[in-house]
């Protein structure tokens, strides 16, 4: 039953059906036809995760980000960053990286950042003389810290696959979110100097430096709300992402009074489009787990894998190596909810803690969001500066290192998530 499900869902995305449509239509097959699974059972699987509480925090987190990044929030973000570092060498480079971690405390999804600030940024880079390639590549890779950064959709999936809490699921990704932000900064840094990269010619003074960092407050306290709220045990993740929404509509009403019906319109409608697309993956990702489960292969893999492999580090180096290659292919949010289950039994089986599992599981697989052959944010990015995309991946070497250096800091040393 497994094997003819791997063989439908192969056959389909190799035909180029969407992953919800191939994941749905495989695992169905599967479990009513060879499986003898009965359809009504079947379909109460497929429906039973949609019922779940915690996930109503990824469209209410979704519809925040929309509401606070339609507006003039963005602006004030890019005015905050290039006062930080726009001056140094590389300094749109890395105003890009800084965007990207703060919007990834508004935004939540790495799909999301690369469109909003690459359609600002992509731009403004070319125009100041800088490689599209290279504006292309900072964008891609650096949006995927979106995925560490509070408050994380993909984490909200990880936290519901493993059962582990999503606050402290949150905290963890605070430090490798940030050891991506300082390594691609100093990517950016040593491009522009090497290369000779135009500099801004930016006076700072106090003044402006109280004004830029006011004006753009709000959005840089997202993360510190939320993570404060869960770790302090205030409300549930659910109820904060409600808190979200209520916090978005304040600040775009109140503070840079910008919300308009036809933005607050698009916001919807932007959320209920995405969510509906997350949503089919989880759904049909529920019944793969349970042919999956039913055929015992979570627990068989695990149990091959403690007795094969000789020691822990081993089967972590296992664990990596089988993500790089589905993260090349398969979309972040279904690669967790496919590949979760079986590793967490894995995870157990070798002792290891599974918040530092979720971490290591986020920042691998957000590698392969700026990896061909379907790296969404690569595309994205490549779309937007109208080159190709194997001049933008040529300009990816050096960020793909600092994701590898990160992700084997994170995978050895629980430190770096567990501190």
């Amino acid at each position: 039953m497994t094997l003819m499900m791997l063989l439908v869902f192969a056959v389909l995305l190799a035909l180029a059906l969407p992953v919800g449509y191939a994941l749905l239509i495989s695992s169905g097959i599967a479990a009513v036809t060879v499986g003898g699974i009965p359809s009504v059972a079947a379909i109460v699987k497929i429906f039973q995760p949609t019922q779940s509480f915690p996930l109503l925090a990824i469209p209410f987190f979704m519809l925040s980000g929309s509401l606070m990044m339609g507006g003039t929030l963005g602006k004030r973000l890019i005015d905050f960053a290039t006062m930080l570092v726009g001056r140094f060498h590389g300094g749109l480079g890395q105003v890009t990286v800084v965007g990207s971690t703060v919007f990834g405390g508004v935004s939540g999804s790495a799909v999301a950042e690369a469109s909003a600030l690459g359609s600002m940024l992509i731009p403004w880079q070319k125009r100041e003389g800088y490689p599209g390639a290279f504006a292309a590549a900072a964008t891609a890779s650096s949006a995927t810290i979106a995925g560490l950064i509070p408050p994380s959709i993909p984490l909200i999936l990880y936290a519901a696959v493993s059962n582990q809490s999503i606050a402290a699921l949150f905290l963890a990704g605070l430090v490798p979110g940030l050891l991506l932000c300082v390594g691609f900064m100093l990517t950016c840094y040593l491009s522009g100097r090497l290369r000779g990269f135009k500099r801004l010619a930016s006076e700072v003074t106090l003044k402006g430096v109280l004004r830029v960092t006011i004006a753009a407050t709000p959005a840089l306290a997202m993360p510190a709300f939320i993570v404060i709220l869960l770790r302090a045990g205030i409300a549930t993740p659910t109820e904060v992402s409600v808190l979200a929404v209520f916090y978005g509509l304040m600040v775009s009403m109140l503070v840079y009074r910008d919300l308009t019906l036809r933005r607050l319109y698009d916001a919807l409608v932007h959320t209920a489009i995405t969510t509906g697309v997350v949503m089919l993956v989880i759904a049909a990702s529920n019944l793969v787990g349970y042919v999956l489960t039913v055929e015992s292969v979570p627990t068989a893999v695990a149990e091959w894998t403690a007795q094969t492999l000789s020691s822990p580090w081993m089967v972590i180096l296992m664990l990596n190596l089988i993500m790089v290659v589905v993260g090349m292919f398969l979309d972040l949010p279904a690669a967790i909810l496919l590949l979760g289950p079986t590793f967490v039994a894995i995870g157990n089986a070798i002792g290891l803690d599974l918040t530092q599992l979720g971490i290591m599981m986020v920042v691998n697989l957000s590698i392969g969001l700026f990896t061909p052959p379907v790296g969404t944010t690569l595309f994205i990015a490549s779309a937007i500066s109208r080159e190709k995309v194997g001049a933008v991946v040529r300009e990816l070497w050096p960020f793909y290192l600092v994701a590898i250096i990160v992700l084997g800091l994170v995978s050895f040393i629980p430190a770096f998530t567990l501190y």
